[in-house]
């Protein structure tokens, strides 16, 4: 049985297919009021993997111009992030272990061919207050380190209605997602994987 670094948490199947459907018809409002967009590297330009958006009060983003920074609209249509669904809410509430509401949740759409390389979330103000991930749609093998880049790594399967928690001693971990396994989860009508991310911006 592999042990987690401290911090980090694997809660499987924390959401039921009822919940997750509900949370799904809750990010189509999301994505059709913020339209999902390519997102580019800082400095380079070069084009993410993923497609993604937001919702709350801040989203995060990323471009060669402006690097990775949260904003309070949309880079493209210039509106305002949609509110965050109640459901969102619930979850934060019931796993992430702190008193502060989410400000930010980044959502991530990966096709069959998309990756995540290794990364820490270190953008906010606040590194102390937990981070909170939720999969739904198709699995995918993630990987998780310590806090440095070139330290051991672990991976393991995430599923649909898995919830991973970075908080305390996790809070900075390494982290990314290796490979997408297509067709394991009949959730989205297209296929694919979504992955909400869930972040305290400000102190």
């Amino acid at each position: 049985m592999q042990v987690l670094p401290k911090g980090v948490r694997h809660i499987p199947g924390f959401l039921d297919r009822r919940r997750q459907e509900q949370l799904v018809e809750a990010i189509r409002y999301v994505v059709a009021e913020a339209p999902l967009y390519v997102p580019e590297m800082p400095r380079t330009g070069k084009p993410l993997s993923v497609r993604m958006t937001n919702c709350g009060a801040l989203g995060w983003v990323t471009d060669r111009e402006g690097g990775y920074r949260y904003q309070a609209k949309h880079p493209q249509t210039g509106r305002p992030w949609p509110p965050m669904p109640d459901l969102l809410l619930e979850v934060w509430r019931a796993v992430s272990g702190g008193h502060k509401a989410p400000e930010a949740c980044l959502v991530n759409f990966y096709s069959a061919d998309a990756r995540m390389g290794l990364h820490q979330d270190r953008d906010e103000l606040d590194l102390d207050t937990a981070v909170v991930s939720i999969s739904l749609g198709d699995s995918c093998l993630f990987r998780v380190g310590g806090k440095s880049r070139g330290g051991q790594t672990m991976s393991f399967k995430l599923a649909s209605g898995d919830v991973v928690v970075l908080g305390g001693e996790g809070r900075l971990a390494f982290h990314g997602v290796d490979r997408i396994y297509p067709n394991t989860s009949t959730l989205l009508r297209n296929g694919g994987r979504l992955n909400l991310t869930l972040r305290r911006v400000n102190p």
